[in-house]
């Protein structure tokens, strides 16, 4: 139960957050979408533990607040880049080994790295991540293992 009001509510948020608009005719027409997903998500019967594990903790808003940081900070260090007179650009592939025994938790590892300017994870295979940097700074910043232990941390709980 407590799933579906999760998802209900993350869903309320996302659509308000995208739609921008507040007339009763829009709220009433999110709303209706929302009881339809909810509706067709549990008669699909995809609430097992593994398609859907919601839970708020305080640990989430912690690594939320943590990526936001990172995320700033790189597009700093981006920025930087791009408008140089340089333009110190020096591309590289990287390969490591990530510590997440989960798939969601490999997947927020992944998407956390795409969502910092300058890095893109381009493949994953096994437990191995190949991730494109803009440059070395950027690509010391995924290989010091910082996102990775926090995204770990994460799962346990």
């Amino acid at each position: 139960m407590f799933n579906i009001i999760g998802l209900g509510i993350s869903l309320t948020c996302f659509w308000l957050l995208m739609s921008g608009h507040y007339t009763p005719l829009l709220l009433s027409l999110g709303g209706i979408s929302v009881l339809f997903v909810l509706y067709l998500t549990r008669r699909m019967d995809l609430f097992d533990k593994d398609t859907f594990q919601f839970s708020m903790k305080w640990r989430y808003l912690g690594y939320w607040i943590w990526l936001g940081k990172e995320i700033f900070n790189s597009n700093i260090a981006v920025a930087k880049v791009v408008l140089s007179p340089r333009l110190n650009i020096s591309p590289r592939m990287i390969e490591f080994k990530s510590s997440q025994k989960t798939e969601l938790g490999l997947v927020i590892f992944t998407n956390s790295i795409t969502l910092t300017p300058g890095t893109v994870s381009v493949d994953i295979e096994d437990d191995k991540i190949i991730v494109h940097a803009l440059n070395a700074e950027l690509a010391r910043g995924v290989l010091n293992g910082e996102m990775d232990s926090r995204v770990t941390a994460l799962e346990v709980l």
